[in-house]
């Protein structure tokens, strides 16, 4: 016969003293947690007089807008669009990407910056960031931190055709001190 190297716990054996052990433990635990409660909740429905957090706002639509832009018989398309706060305000504007939708060619761009304030059922183009007058096709378009950065392809001179443009430059435009400024980073470039 071989003798276990593990010796004999007493305790491994339940007896009825255990059980009744055991019992005596829950019930205390029970009768302390009916005595023993949490304090009171402190949430409240707002009184007729207090104000409700403000709605989220939603982005202008530019799908509403009129844009100042003169295509003929086409019609005019939002190619791109994005929207954020840029005059801190606490409310979105939408800055749109236009241009005339034509069915051949690279017409130009326009970049309008939209608003609608308040009461305001439509909203309006409040800044042209950049004007289809001057023959730009914007590329790399986003609105983030505030900013609107763009590339933008234009052409050196009126021989250079429609089709290929041959500059290309970077933009960036903020709100500051009640106007959109253009700056340009320092990795501008020519195509």
């Amino acid at each position: 016969m071989q003798q276990s190297v593990v010796p004999e716990l007493a305790y491994t054996h339940t007896r009825p003293i255990h059980w009744l052990a055991t019992a005596t433990a829950v019930a205390g635990v029970v009768a302390l947690s009916s005595v023993v409660q949490p304090g009171s909740a402190t949430a409240a429905q707002p009184g007729p007089g207090a104000k409700a957090a403000p709605a989220a706002i939603a982005p202008p639509d530019p799908a509403a807008v009129t844009f100042p832009l003169d295509c003929g018989p086409t019609e005019v398309v939002v190619q791109k669009k994005a929207s954020g706060d840029l005059d801190g305000d606490g409310s979105p504007e939408t800055v749109a990407v236009v241009r005339c939708d034509a069915g051949s060619g690279t017409p130009p761009n326009g970049v309008y910056v939209l608003t609608q304030g308040g009461a305001a059922k439509k909203p309006r183009i409040v800044a042209t960031l950049v004007d289809p007058k001057d023959r730009l096709s914007v590329t790399g378009f986003a609105v983030r931190d505030g900013a609107v950065t763009a590339t933008l392809l234009g052409y050196s001179s009126a021989d250079v055709p429609s089709c290929c443009p041959d500059v290309k430059d970077r933009a960036k435009w903020q709100w500051k001190n009640g106007a959109f400024i253009r700056s340009t980073p320092s990795d501008a470039q020519s195509v």
